[in-house]
């Protein structure tokens, strides 16, 4: 497809620090300045949202950067009615950026009489007017299904596997990569294959509801520099349980790479108190000054695939290169060096 006049970035209020380092990123590869179209994303004093852009959109391929993090129904609205004012001002495309997909763990009914909200969200963004949705690692990949419109679903795995071959240089032999559920096992394997580490799983058995989880670790970690791998982590009460059965079982250290840092309630708290000797997330969601303090929480940046994700799209070319380390590594050029 032949591509239109400069992709323009327009950002609601849920991350507006990724939306600023994605159009720096866009920039150095355009070789020219790419911002943020000016507009205003504001509340009433009834909390209704309102939404004006500023600059001429007409015939524009407009992307839309905002995550449905918390508050989720607030930034899930400003997307909707940003997408909404776009389409009403004759943008020629509308594609929704959104690192962090909220409801995504609503995909099917777990009970009786429950709703399949990620379905509801679908739709709402597609009759919005969005043409095209760009994300990073959908806590289920389904959810593609539920839309009729192209979904382009990024993997935090190449980046991850960057950040361990050179956080682990000289060492890899001693880690292992894993799942903190069986649910998550072919997340887990698919970054044990990238960096040729053996996998374990801890098993999680509930007795009631909202009881603690007895765990069992399944595999031989002993001596073992042990990385989980998850995509959410929300209060983070599962986790640091992980970690600590995985250092009663032999476990040497423990890291966890997690794409999308919820961290809501006590999670800060917990992980700072935790066995883990570190925590690595993105910056799919704003980090809190909470989040920022903590020591042994470190963020990874997303910009960087983003960007090239956007042009790719605006140019018409593929998106699926980027889930390889080989694509990833120059667009990561200097954070990263091979081992």
């Amino acid at each position: 497809m032949a591509a239109m006049s400069e992709p323009k970035l327009i950002s609601g209020n849920a991350n507006r620090s990724l939306a600023t380092a994605i159009a720096r990123r866009m920039s150095m590869h355009r070789g020219m300045s790419v911002g943020l179209v000016d507009a205003r994303v504001e509340r009433f004093n009834d909390q209704e949202i309102f939404v004006e852009v500023y600059e001429n959109v007409r015939g524009e391929d407009m992307f839309i950067i905002q995550p449905t993090s918390n508050p989720a129904n607030d930034n899930l609205m400003e997307l909707l009615i940003i997408a909404d004012a776009l389409r009403r001002s004759s943008a020629a495309r509308i594609t929704a950026v959104i690192p962090y997909f909220g409801y995504a763990r609503q995909d099917r009914r777990s009970k009786a009489r429950t709703p399949i909200s990620a379905k509801l969200v679908a739709n709402l963004l597609t009759e919005a007017g969005i043409e095209r949705v760009l994300t990073l690692d959908l806590h289920a990949t389904q959810i593609q299904g539920f839309f009729d419109i192209p979904v382009d679903n990024l993997y935090s795995a190449p980046i991850f596997a960057l950040d361990i071959q050179h956080n682990f240089k000289g060492g890899l032999e001693d880690v292992m990569v894993v799942s903190p559920d069986v649910g998550g096992v072919g997340r887990a394997r698919e970054l044990a294959k990238r960096i040729g580490a053996p996998l374990s799983i801890v098993d999680k058995r509930r007795e009631k509801a909202g009881e603690v989880a007895e765990m069992t670790v399944i595999g031989d970690v002993t001596g073992k520099k042990c990385i989980i791998i998850d995509d959410i982590c929300d209060t983070a009460g599962t986790l640091c349980k992980a970690a600590e059965v995985l250092m009663e079982n032999g476990a040497t250290e423990v890291h966890s790479y997690i794409t999308h840092g919820v961290l809501s309630g006590p999670a800060v708290e917990r992980i700072k108190a935790s066995k883990m000797k570190s925590l690595v997330i993105t910056d799919s969601i704003e980090p809190t000054e909470a989040v920022k303090a903590a020591g042994n929480i470190r963020i990874v940046p997303t910009a960087p695939m983003f960007a090239q994700a956007i042009l790719n799209i605006w140019n018409g070319t593929s998106v699926s290169s980027l889930f390889e380390v080989d694509t990833l590594m120059p667009i990561y050029e200097g954070m990263y060096t091979r081992s």
